[in-house]
């Protein structure tokens, strides 16, 4: 009888991914997003629901007729190097559709070279690629003292990533809003409540092809 019935929402779930698939307008979605970040991911001294993660979370539903849920697993002071050794556990509980890896900040203020970065980047990737997720990459910058060889180095860091990957990437999340009055707090670092949805609006562009339920499950 089991098994009878797990034939049947097999076929009733096929039946819902081609309807997604094949009926413009139909708004649906499954699964599980799951956000990879730190401090600006981690919504760093301002109310956690106000965080664009939180943010994401309210738009799903608004927009989606089935939302998938959002797990945040972004740590303040997060470096590559610590979400990569996360994120193994992560994806056995979680079993994420999408893969957000919003990293590197961190990183650059340590003063880390950007092919170590890359190295940890391009291994997270290809893990939530191997557990069947898409990936996006949200790609960050650094300030201007850091010289424009390092700034370069960076930047070309998350795009080749995501080519060599076949992940979707943003290439600089907080576009628009650093160096913008009102939108930085006083660190100069993290974003204000404010910038926010402003972050949201830079992500969900490359997010939201993400999103349809997927047709199956690990391999890449």
């Amino acid at each position: 009888m089991a098994g009878f019935r797990g034939a049947w929402q097999a076929r009733i779930r096929g039946w819902l991914l081609a309807a997604c698939l094949l009926v413009p307008g139909l708004a649906c979605a499954e699964g599980t997003v799951l956000v990879l970040g730190d401090s600006l991911s981690a919504a760093h001294n301002i109310p956690a629901g106000q965080g664009w993660v939180s943010l994401l979370e309210q738009r799903l539903r608004r927009e989606l007729r089935d939302p998938p849920a959002v797990v945040n697993a972004s740590i303040s002071g997060e470096t590559s190097a610590g979400a990569l050794a996360r994120l193994p556990d992560l994806l056995r509980k979680h079993r994420p559709t999408v893969v957000v890896i919003a990293l590197g900040g961190n990183d650059a203020l340590r003063g880390l070279p950007p092919a170590q970065l890359r190295g940890n980047l391009e291994r997270m990737a290809t893990l939530s690629r191997q557990a069947g997720a898409r990936v996006l990459l949200l790609g960050i910058d650094v300030p201007p003292n850091y010289g424009p060889a390092y700034r370069e180095r960076l930047r070309r860091t998350y795009a080749e990533v995501a080519q060599a990957q076949g992940a979707a990437l943003v290439p600089f999340m907080l576009e628009g809003v650093a160096l913008e009055p009102g939108m930085m707090q006083a660190d100069g670092l993290h974003p204000t409540a404010a910038a926010q949805p402003r972050v949201l609006d830079n992500v969900w562009p490359a997010l939201r092809p993400l999103l349809a339920p997927a047709t199956g499950r690990g391999g890449g």
